[in-house]
Formats: C-alpha cells, sequence, structure tokens
C-alpha cells in the first residue's frame, strides 16, 4: 500500500527493494509464497519443511493472506535491519544472490546507511554493455569497461553511457544533438544525468528519488538498479507479437491472442523454453529461472533445438559436476555468440534476474518460432497505450504494467495510481489483495474496479457510464478515459502544490503561462491558440518555451524554423522533446504526438514544462 510504503522506508529505496522482491517473486504475481520462498531458501544452500516456510511467512504476514506482498516485504526488510526478524529470512535476503555493501554517500544518505548490490549482477550487466555498445562511435573511448572493477560507477558519472543505452533499448527515444558529448564540466555531465532519468522514465523505468547527483556520486545501488531496468526494457522489447509473429505457436488449447498478449515478458520466455523441451520430446518443464534451471539440463535442450543448422553445437555431458555442465553449456552458447549475463556459478546458483536475462537474449537471437500458415488478426499497442503503461511503471506501479487491459483489471494498479495523486484517498481495508481464488476471485476483482471508480468520483473525474465491470472486461474506451484523467491529474497536482494555489490548475492558465513565456523571452514570439493549435507541429512554441526556461539550452541551428516536410517537423519535434528532459521536463510523449498535434500529451508537456519553471523559480528564491 502506497503510503504505509513511504512511512516504512526512504524512496530512494524503494527501486533496491523492489529488485530484491522479484527475485523471490519467481512467478512475477505480485505476491511471495511459500513455495516460492522455499525455492530461494534451496538457492542459498537452506532446505526447510513446507510448516517452517508457513510460519516464516505468518511472521510478517500481516494481512494473514499466506503471502508475502509488497509492502509486508518492506517490513520484513526493516526487520533484518533491527534484528527482529528470524536468521533464515536473513540468510534468504543476504546471500541471495551473493552481494556487496557500500556505505551512504549522497547528501540523502544518512552517515552509516548501507546500501548492497550483486557483484554477479554487475559482472553480467557489464559485459553485456561492452557488446551492446560496442558499435557506438560516442562510447569506444569507454569500452571495454572493466567488468571485474567498479570502473562502471566511474564511467556512467557524464550520462553519455546511459543515453546510449536507452537509445539501444528503445531506439530515438534520445535526440544525438541533445547530448554533451564534448568539453564536458561537471554542468553539462549534470544535464546529461537529467537527460538520462528523463528518458528512461519516457520508457517505463521507475525512477524513484534518484537524482542526477546520484549518478555523478557513483551510488552504486542506484546506478546498478537502473541499469538493469534499461537492460531489461531493451531485453523484453523483443518478446512481441509484432516482432516474432511466430509467438502464436504458443496458444494453449481455447487460448486467444489477448490471453496471449496478457502474459508478461517473463511469462512468454518460460512459455518459450516449455515450447522447445516439449519439440524435443523432453519431458522436462520450467515455472521459474531459478531452481528449474540449476542442472543445465534445459539449457542444454533448448540450446540445440533453436541453434542453426549450420552452427554444430558440442556435446554437453550431463554428469554429476553441475559446474561443468553449466560451463559446457555457456561453451555452446559462445558458439552461436548467446554467452551473455551469466556464468558457470549464476547457473548453479540459480540467479533468476541473470537466468532470465540470459534466455532472452537467446529468444531475441534465435526465437526458433516459425509464423503459422494461417495469418492472425494481431493490434498493435497504440501510442497512447504505450504512453500511459510508461508512465504507471516509471511511477512504480506494482507489479509492472505489460498489457494495460488485463494489467487494470482488478482494481488494484488504478487504486494505487489514485493513492498516489492524492496520498490517504483510498482506504485500504477495503481493498481485495491478491492472489484471488478461483471460486469467487473475479468478483473480488470488479469489487476493487468498482471502488477505483467511487475514488475517481471523488477526485472529480469525469466518469460517466464507466463501472467497475467496464475496467474488468477490459472495455479500451472507457480504460484509457479514466487513465488519461490520472495522467492528468498527476501531472496538474505537482503544478498545482508548486504554485501555492487552493485550487487545481486549469488548462487555460497553463496556456496563458505559455504564452507569456514566449512574449516575455522569444526574439519572433509565436502564440498558441490552443492545444490543439495547428502551429504547434513545428515544435517552434514548445523550443521557445524550452528556451525561456533555460537560457542558452537550444541550439537555433539544429532547428528547422519552417519545415515543410513530415520529415522536418519529426525532426524538430524529436529534438524539442529530448530537450525538454534535459531542462527536467518528464515528457512521456512521441514525436508524432507534437508533428499530429495531439492535444492531450501536448497539454502534459506544456504542464511539466511549467513545473520546471516554478521549480526552477522556487531553487533561485531559495538561494
Amino acid at each position: 500500500m502506497p503510503n504505509a510504503q513511504k512511512d516504512v522506508v526512504s524512496e530512494e529505496e524503494l527501486a533496491e527493494i523492489r529488485a530484491s522482491f522479484e527475485e523471490f517473486d519467481l512467478d512475477k504475481n505480485g505476491h511471495i509464497s511459500s513455495k516460492e520462498l522455499g525455492e530461494v531458501m534451496k538457492s542459498v544452500g537452506e532446505s526447510i519443511p513446507g510448516y517452517k516456510l508457513r510460519e516464516m511467512i505468518a511472521e510478517v504476514d500481516r494481512d494473514k493472506n499466506g503471502t508475502i506482498e509488497f509492502d509486508e516485504f518492506i517490513e520484513m526488510l526493516k526487520g533484518i535491519r533491527s534484528g527482529k526478524v528470524q536468521y533464515s529470512f536473513q540468510a534468504a535476503v543476504k546471500a541471495k544472490s551473493g552481494i556487496a555493501k557500500k556505505g551512504g554517500t549522497s547528501a540523502t544518505s544518512a552517515e552509516g546507511t548501507t546500501h548492497s548490490y550483486s557483484d554477479a549482477e554487475k559482472v553480467g550487466f557489464v559485459d553485456y554493455i561492452n557488446n551492446w555498445l560496442r558499435d557506438d562511435e560516442d562510447v569506444q573511448k569507454m569500452l571495454p569497461i572493466d567488468s571485474a572493477s567498479d570502473a562502471i560507477f566511474e564511467v556512467v558519472k557524464d550520462g553519455i553511457l546511459l543515453c546510449k543505452m536507452i537509445n539501444a533499448a528503445v531506439p530515438n527515444t534520445i535526440d544525438r544533438r541533445t547530448i554533451n558529448l564534448t568539453k564536458l564540466s561537471l554542468y553539462t555531465k549534470h544535464e546529461n544525468c537529467i537527460l538520462a532519468l528523463n528518458s528512461a522514465k519516457s520508457i517505463g523505468c521507475c525512477i524513484v528519488n534518484i537524482g542526477a547527483e546520484d549518478i555523478t556520486k557513483g551510488k552504486e545501488h542506484l546506478i546498478l538498479g537502473l541499469l538493469w531496468q534499461v537492460i531489461r526494457i531493451g531485453l523484453f522489447a523483443k518478446i512481441d507479437l509484432a516482432e516474432v509473429p511466430g509467438l502464436v505457436r504458443l496458444l494453449r488449447d481455447g487460448e486467444t491472442i489477448e490471453d496471449l498478449r496478457a502474459l508478461s515478458p517473463e511469462d512468454l520466455l518460460i512459455r518459450w523454453v516449455n515450447y522447445h523441451l516439449e519439440q524435443d520430446g523432453s519431458m522436462r518443464r520450467i515455472k521459474n529461472f531459478s531452481g528449474d534451471i540449476k542442472d543445465s539440463e534445459v539449457y542444454s535442450i533448448l540450446l540445440h533445438q533453436i541453434a542453426p543448422q549450420d552452427n554444430p553445437l558440442g556435446y554437453i555431458s550431463l554428469g554429476p559436476d553441475h559446474t561443468q555442465r553449466a560451463e559446457s553449456v555457456l561453451r555452446n552458447a559462445d558458439v552461436i555468440g548467446c554467452r551473455a549475463f551469466v556464468t558457470p556459478n549464476d547457473i548453479v546458483k540459480g540467479n533468476s534476474k541473470l537466468n532470465m536475462a540470459f534466455v532472452a537474449n537467446l529468444f531475441n537471437h534465435y526465437p526458433a518460432l516459425e509464423p503459422m500458415e494461417e495469418e492472425i488478426e494481431y493490434i498493435e499497442e497504440t501510442r497512447e497505450e504505450k504512453t500511459f503503461r510508461n508512465w504507471m511503471n516509471s511511477l512504480g506501479a506494482t507489479p509492472r504494467v505489460h498489457y494495460l487491459y488485463n494489467d487494470l483489471n482488478d482494481g488494484l494498479i488504478l487504486l494505487q495510481l489514485e493513492d498516489m495523486i492524492q496520498p490517504g484517498i483510498v482506504d485500504w481495508s477495503k481493498v481485495n489483495q491478491r492472489p484471488f481464488k478461483q471460486m469467487g476471485g473475479n468478483m473480488k476483482r470488479i469489487e476493487n474496479c468498482n471502488y477505483a471508480v467511487e475514488v475517481g468520483r471523488q477526485m472529480k473525474f469525469s466518469l460517466v457510464g464507466i463501472g467497475g465491470n467496464d475496467i474488468n472486461a477490459g472495455v479500451k474506451t472507457l480504460i484509457l478515459a479514466l487513465v488519461w484523467q490520472l495522467m492528468r491529474a498527476h501531472s496538474l497536482k505537482i503544478l498545482t502544490d508548486l504554485t501555492g494555489q487552493d485550487k487545481p490548475i486549469q488548462d487555460s492558465e497553463i496556456l496563458d503561462w505559455a504564452n507569456q513565456m514566449i512574449q516575455d523571452n522569444a526574439e519572433n514570439p509565436v502564440r498558441i491558440g490552443s492545444f490543439k493549435d495547428p502551429t504547434l507541429a513545428d515544435s517552434i512554441a514548445i523550443l521557445q518555451v524550452i528556451e525561456a526556461i533555460k537560457k542558452g539550452s537550444v541550439k537555433w541551428d539544429n532547428v528547422i524554423m519552417k519545415p515543410q516536410t513530415e520529415e522536418d517537423r519529426m525532426l524538430n519535434a524529436q529534438y524539442a522533446l529530448s530537450l525538454g528532459r534535459r531542462v527536467g521536463a518528464p515528457f512521456y510523449s512521441l514525436p508524432e504526438d507534437i508533428v499530429e498535434v495531439k492535444p492531450k500529451p501536448i497539454l502534459i508537456m506544456f504542464a511539466f514544462l511549467m513545473v520546471v519553471a516554478y521549480a526552477n523559480k522556487g531553487e533561485t528564491e531559495q538561494n
């Protein structure tokens, strides 16, 4: 529950804790069951009977539903730090992957504060980055980064590597013209880091109280958490029907394309592995990327199934030494250019994060899923849906949103967002928590959806004709109408708080502010008639506001002042979006939204620019 979470730990720790939670939550359903806890305990060398696992869960299970939710997990970690939680839990958390500890160094860290990170994950991430960016001329002087040392925490300090990773994960997110690449100063490095963080938000990374200063100071646990999020988004981008139509082969009897879209990328990868195990004739199946892959047998079968026929693999001896087996597997992965993320030790220990990354990399190179002869109708995610999904994930929606209409159907994420926007408005004692039982479970979901609509009405949303049943059933137009109002309320709430007004900022006030900024500062000011004004398509008005906020930001030589083609307008829009992010605005929009003059995303853009202007004004007054 969002408010409870903030009372327990500082916000800067939430990203780290969420990553730890995902290590335990093997099926990624937002709950840690006794079975999952048992798998984790086995991975750190402790075999614990079922009744004892249930006792361990009961120790922190405040809602008595038999599982551990994220807020209870936070309480558990607090208990570990204070010594109030039994040693068994401490062993699981601290020995899961082999962690390093570092003292707190930022202005927001108290003296003596310690933060942990996995050395194995650092090695896996750095080795992957070296290969991922090997052809990017702008970072050649940085590569290869030594994965055995802490060099990565120095390399990222100027923000360039992070910007390049984000573009590798989601191409063209950042306009290269806005990255400070030469004659770097503390100021321009700081700008790069701000650009990287706001761009990471725009692609769905959860940036919880991570500031540019945390990167420039080399704060290890936050940097690794950010690197992983960007890597994961890049790895998962191709696990999609639009990229691999053959994914329809993973459908089970009675399922539809919508059922497939409802699966998370992790679940799709598990299905993919099991599909190839079945094709081989093996009786083995996996349910996770930890205990189920530790003996390397599954990897041995998978590699032989997907490897090109003209690239024969070596024989893998399945002898008693699991480390030798794992090394044989990785030699074969190297033959097909896919040795990444894991060492033999990571396989044997069952590091779920690194093994999932290893499998995702295999999928991206060799899915080995031939398209079906019969064409399957498939509707790709729209820009609007993608924007909403990325916005939710950037705020830390738990679990992550992958498919809007399925992941909102129990009301929980909607209620989380409402509580973030207006803290305390949700009475969590009225909310049904996961997991939902098969009998009556859907009714509990609908109750949550009804409550989310009720809370929305309390927030003065226009929800005529929208009911909990519509959300639960995935009625797209009605869900989009509700989510748009949530996103709008979020940006306007931040703006209203900054301006100190007693009532919410109105759209007309944002428009008036933008025009005044342009008139007061631009040499050749334009005027915006509305957020539907066709003249917005050239991005000049947006750029003039950005220049008014931070003088010298816009290099007008990069701007096509009278664009004649859509390509020219796209270049201006890409430049404006990246510059806006560099001055501090968390733009979630895409260039097409500007070029096509979509009023909703354009309103949000100007609202965030107004936020930046007022925040800068407040800082100036304080200084």
